[in-house]
């Protein structure tokens, strides 16, 4: 660059001095005659000679310590531009070479250089977060598969050492372990199918007050034995969705919730339409979300208590199955949260139907939700379509 801008300096005055020789001195001998006076021919000459070497010397002089000028101030700057590009290249030497928590420093030079700094930092943190759920996941992929196979060598060597009989608690006990590896198989897809797009979904005309209330009906056992409250409210509004993917949904956040909300909590599940979208919360008085937790709560595999969720029944994958399946139905979902021992909130939001089999009514109770044709038992139980 520094090289580029000396020689456009060095065609400038060339283009400069070749205009002024050829325009210069028939302008300045046309001057001369429309003075009036009469010049001699020897003195012309001279005098033409005059001004031609004054341009001359002007330009060269002017040139040099123009060209002196430029190059100083082309030199600084391109010393400038080029530390930040510098780091920038060290940085992403770093990276490459599996440094994910390299970043590229507040360069200062100009706002351009900035934001391809901030965007390779962004690039650089998710890198990381990614590289340190892939850990993650390595983690608890072996910790699961581990106590399976790890039973299932013991019993075989049991089996045929004739230690243990084959009998059909010996059977059952295998079973159970087989049926955990294949638990394991399920989740790993259907994260995979979830995060991928490949999910496959009926959407239909549903009742968004009659999906809360097959979700709150199915929870509502399990809430009753841990001591949580459940409490529901609905209004009746109508979205085009697969009944039995939202129904996944809802379950998975009312499972969440209650797993993270102590004996004598309460969870509220809430749907409310507004505008063209349709927006569900579920809200509980549990353990709440830190922001960082916040920035990772729905990727795979993460778990936010991990001492605790080791004993937990969830894989970690409820959430990000969740989240995918919203933005399948083209809507999205969110979690908020005031702070750690605060609670926290699931927003789903989905597109309302625009066109739906019968009006939609006041806002109601949902146990008096009109039906859409499809009744809340002949949905799929969210803990079945969970792994599917």
């Amino acid at each position: 660059m520094f090289l580029t801008q000396a020689l456009v300096l060095a065609a400038s005055f060339a283009t400069a001095g070749l205009v002024a020789i050829v325009v210069g001195p028939p302008l300045f001998h046309d001057h001369l005659l429309q003075i009036g006076r009469q010049i001699g021919a020897a003195e012309l000459p001279h005098i033409e000679r005059a001004f031609t070497d004054a341009g001359v010397t002007s330009l060269a002089v002017g040139f040099l310590v123009a060209l002196g000028l430029a190059l100083l101030a082309s030199w600084y700057e391109t010393k400038r531009l080029r530390r930040p590009l510098e780091h920038l290249t060290a940085v992403a030497s770093q990276v490459s070479a599996g440094d994910y928590t390299a970043r590229v420093p507040k360069a200062g030079f100009s706002s351009e250089l900035d934001t391809v700094g901030d965007a390779f930092n962004d690039m650089a943190h998710r890198l990381d977060a990614t590289e340190d759920t892939r850990r993650r996941l390595l983690s608890d992929v072996a910790h699961e598969v581990r106590t399976p196979i790890a039973t299932l060598t013991a019993l075989l060597e049991a089996i045929a050492d004739d230690i243990t009989p084959w009998n059909n608690e010996t059977q059952h006990l295998l079973l159970l372990q087989t049926e955990r590896l294949q638990r394991i198989a399920r989740d790993l897809d259907a994260v995979s199918r979830a995060e991928e797009g490949r999910l496959s979904l009926v959407p239909e005309p549903v009742e968004i007050s009659e999906l809360v209330e097959l979700a709150a009906t199915t929870a509502r056992s399990r809430y009753l034995a841990k001591g949580v409250t459940l409490v529901k409210q609905s209004e009746q509004a109508h979205v085009m969705a697969d009944p039995q993917r939202i129904a996944q949904v809802f379950g998975n956040l009312l499972d969440n919730a209650l797993r993270h909300t102590p004996v004598g909590g309460s969870v509220l599940i809430q749907g409310r339409q507004h505008g063209g979208t349709v927006t569900v919360t579920v809200t509980d008085t549990g353990d709440g979300l830190t922001d960082d937790q916040l920035d990772h709560v729905f990727e795979r595999f993460y778990r936010a208590d991990l001492a605790r969720a080791r004993d937990a029944a969830g894989a970690g994958i409820g959430l990000t199955i969740s989240r995918g399946l919203a933005i399948a139905h083209g809507g999205s979902l969110t979690a908020t949260s005031p702070g750690e021992g605060h609670g926290a909130t699931f927003t789903l939001t989905l597109p309302a139907a625009t066109h739906t089999s019968s009006a939609p009514g006041e806002p109601g109770n949902t146990t008096d939700a009109p039906s859409t044709g499809r009744r809340p038992r002949d949905l799929i139980d969210h803990r079945q379509g969970a792994d599917t």
